[in-house]
């Protein structure tokens, strides 16, 4: 995650990417509360998390490791991401247009049903021309 600050910054690191599904995870760290009276993690980590879910499944999905850029990201978020524990997402490219792909993610702590956080969201590909832009992953045909 090197590659990007943001994610870098919280922490976030992939723990599997295959065929358009990704679960990735961020570390619980008591500087991400965003209410020191009740420990509550600030929503902007649980977007971050969403939102680099979501663009890695893209990527493991279409093997593209250039530009991609959100177009769409909607979160409705389903109760507090809990003080203490670490937070998942796992995201699902389930469609790719020629200029489009579309996904879907859940973050969530301990149990996947009782999410913090779903989304859905929408990737607009090549979204960068010239050298770098969508370049097949190494070693993908």
């Amino acid at each position: 995650m090197s590659g990007v600050p943001h994610a870098a910054a919280i922490g976030m690191r992939v723990i599997s990417a295959d065929g358009g599904q990704v679960v990735c995870k961020v570390p619980h760290d008591p500087k991400f509360v965003g209410n020191p009276e009740t420990g509550v993690v600030h929503g902007g980590v649980v977007t971050t998390l969403l939102d680099n879910a979501c663009g890695i499944a893209v990527t493991s999905k279409t093997g593209l490791a250039g530009q991609i850029a959100t177009l769409d990201l909607r979160i409705d978020y389903m109760r507090p991401a809990a003080a203490g524990a670490d937070i998942f997402a796992h995201a699902e490219c389930f469609k790719v247009t020629r200029t489009i792909a579309f996904v879907r993610g859940v973050a969530f702590q301990s149990d996947r049903d009782d999410p913090v956080a779903t989304c859905t969201a929408a990737f607009m590909l090549g979204s960068k021309s010239g050298e770098g832009a969508n370049l097949p992953k190494s070693g993908a045909a």
